[in-house]
């Protein structure tokens, strides 16, 4: 269902740590990234505007990028930076809060959004929960007025606040559903087991290796090059290999691994440029008919 008068902020700016750094929103889960499945189930219930926060990390969709000042200051931040960046002539009576972590974020929105309507007068906005019924605050949907406040008594801008600094005072339903449907991806072994739910379940049915099978590897060459975690994107890479090989031919996957390196390394070895060159050879591998 589409709801009216739904704006949605997306999170996306974390530091990631229990992922080694890697860019978690960008991250594919069954052929997407998490970030591009978060905007989908927003835009898909109709929210307008929809805004990210965090590093302009694809240009392509349809979203408004703001960042939290200063940069991971934290979701509470991350909040304020968003709704301060509403015109306050067209801000939608709702807002939903969304994590760009989340495979199954197109569902648990959609729940949302059929609770919506069934919500008391009074309350001041509907969160989903795990099965023990702890709230998982980042998929919800809030009254703006009620977020506008809370978020405007946050001293220094909701800097290195929790999200509850926000919510706690707010009258909030949670709503308990299967933890299938809030399952978020925070460590390797998270996402091994998202990848497997989105191949119905069968843990050997993934063509891509268990990122965490890495750990002592990826740890003894950034211990023996002094490497920063950032420069080896386990993930990223491979989801490469997962591509090429697929697309292309197995032994094609390394060789590809190799090239997105040796790309990035010339084009200046950030980040940033791992990420544009691993992009353009997984483009390339899509369309590949040779």
């Amino acid at each position: 269902m589409t709801t009216d008068g739904l704006g949605a902020v997306l999170l996306a700016g974390g530091r990631a740590t229990r992922l080694q750094g890697a860019t978690k929103a960008l991250i594919d889960v069954g052929g997407r990234t998490l970030l591009a499945t978060a905007v989908t189930a927003a835009v898909d219930v109709g929210a307008a505007p929809v805004t990210v926060v965090g590093p302009v990390l694809d240009a392509a969709l349809p979203v408004t990028w703001v960042r939290e000042d200063p940069p991971f200051a934290g979701p509470a931040a991350a909040i304020v930076a968003a709704l301060e960046s509403w015109p306050a002539e067209t801000t939608p009576e709702w807002t939903l809060l969304l994590a760009c972590d989340l495979p199954a974020a197109s569902a648990a929105v959609r729940r949302l959004t059929s609770d919506l309507p069934l919500l008391p007068a009074d309350s001041d906005g509907v969160c989903l929960a795990d099965s023990s019924s702890r709230p998982q605050w980042l998929v919800g949907v809030y009254r703006t007025r009620a977020l506008r406040t809370a978020a405007s008594a946050l001293p220094d801008a909701g800097r290195d606040a929790p999200v509850r600094a926000i919510l706690d005072d707010l009258a909030i339903t949670v709503i308990a559903v299967d933890d299938d449907l809030i399952h978020d991806v925070d460590t390797w072994e998270d996402l091994t087991r998202a990848r497997s739910l989105h191949e119905g379940g069968t843990m050997t049915s993934s063509r891509t290796l268990p990122p965490e099978a890495l750990d002592a590897w990826e740890a003894a060459l950034r211990s023996h090059f002094d490497l920063d975690t950032a420069d080896l994107p386990v993930a990223l890479i491979l989801d490469l290999a997962r591509d090429v090989a697929t697309e292309v031919a197995r032994p094609a996957a390394p060789f590809s691994a190799f090239v997105a390196g040796l790309v990035a390394g010339r084009a200046g070895a950030t980040p940033a440029d791992t990420e544009a060159a691993v992009a353009a050879i997984r483009a390339l591998a899509k369309e590949w008919t040779a």
